[in-house]
């Protein structure tokens, strides 16, 4: 671990984000909040000359950008004149990252920088950038869990983790959906500084230093059925209506007139889901709502959403969300749900 109030020359590292028009403000402010509170610390409680960290944004042009919620924030430089001194780029997320990645002189720069940066990482759909600068080629990486699967697709070579925060492959990070770029900041702190120092944050932020769970927990899962057949599109609304049915595969099967095997072929080529994660994900859902809308019994709940039994719920909870449904729902109870 590295000593936070070092007594000869202190280190201080250089902190940067690369943003374009229509990106995520929080990915620009979340993180570099989180950076900033360690020198807070440092000038309120031991070290008032030192600064761990100090922060720009970058541009393909200075000046005002506009984010995609309107408001504006002032890049410091353009991508001429950043010098060799940057310890850590980041790459923000948001709607505008589509044109950015199709901006060629944008993509060449961040591949540049991988050569003259300690480490180089990504917010939310920043990831998107990285990968079409090669960057997370052969790397594990996440992104928010909404576009984890397109960017599976999109850049085969990048072994996608849809459920993670924050991950670390080499130097190269990532992170999940905006809030999580906040999770990225602090275990870099912790690598910097150690855990004393990121526990010391979220004392003062409010946060968890390492939050429990992962992105689906926040997953509300959207079936992907626009492009399916008639047939199968109207089987899925009837599973959704229907959870505490039998909805085995044989049984599936029987209701489409089909052998299971077909059956389960057709599906999965129609859904891109098995049958059975998709009975799963209906009934996740299911619950989910209730735990988010009653104070019902779990066991009540696991009955009505076809789980068979609470420790059933709780196994599948925990295998898809990381916590367990009472966990999940002091999280998530909607205010005034008595």
């Amino acid at each position: 671990m590295t000593d936070i109030t070092p007594t000869t020359s202190p280190k201080t590292r250089h902190i940067a984000m690369l943003a374009f028009p229509d990106c995520q403000i929080l990915d620009v402010c979340g993180p570099l909040e989180v950076f900033s509170f360690v020198n807070c610390w440092l000038h309120l409680a031991c070290n008032p000359d030192w600064a761990a960290y100090r922060f720009s944004v970058i541009a393909e042009r200075a000046g005002p950008i506009r984010t995609m919620s309107g408001l504006q924030i002032i890049a410091d430089h353009d991508l001429a004149d950043v010098g060799d001194d940057i310890d850590t780029l980041l790459v923000t997320g948001g709607i505008g990252v589509d044109r950015a990645r199709d901006n060629r002189v944008l993509v060449d720069w961040v591949r540049s920088m991988d050569q003259r940066v300690r480490r180089i990482g990504s917010v939310c759909t920043g990831a998107f950038l990285l990968a079409e600068a090669g960057l997370l080629n052969g790397c594990r990486a996440t992104t928010h869990w909404h576009w984890c699967q397109q960017l599976a697709e999109e850049y085969p070579d990048i072994r996608v983790e849809p459920d993670r925060l924050a991950i670390r492959d080499g130097s190269r990070y990532s992170s999940g959906g905006v809030t999580a770029g906040m999770d990225l900041a602090l275990c870099m702190i912790e690598e910097d500084f150690g855990p004393e120092a990121t526990a010391m944050v979220g004392r003062w932020m409010l946060v968890f230093p390492n939050r429990p769970g992962g992105q689906s927990q926040f997953n509300v899962a959207l079936h992907n059925s626009s492009g399916a057949r008639r047939d199968f599109r109207e089987l899925q609304t009837w599973i959704d209506a229907h959870p505490e049915a039998n909805l085995s595969v044989d049984a599936l099967a029987r209701r489409m007139h089909m052998s299971p095997r077909n059956f389960a072929r057709l599906f999965e080529r129609e859904v891109r889901l098995t049958p059975a994660r998709f009975v799963e994900q209906s009934r996740l859902e299911k619950a989910r709502a209730w735990l988010e809308n009653s104070l019902s019994p779990v066991e009540m709940i696991a009955e009505k959403c076809g789980f068979g039994g609470a420790e059933a719920m709780r196994r599948c909870f925990q295998r898809n969300f990381k916590v367990s449904p009472l966990v999940y729902r002091s999280r998530f109870r909607r205010a005034g749900v008595l």
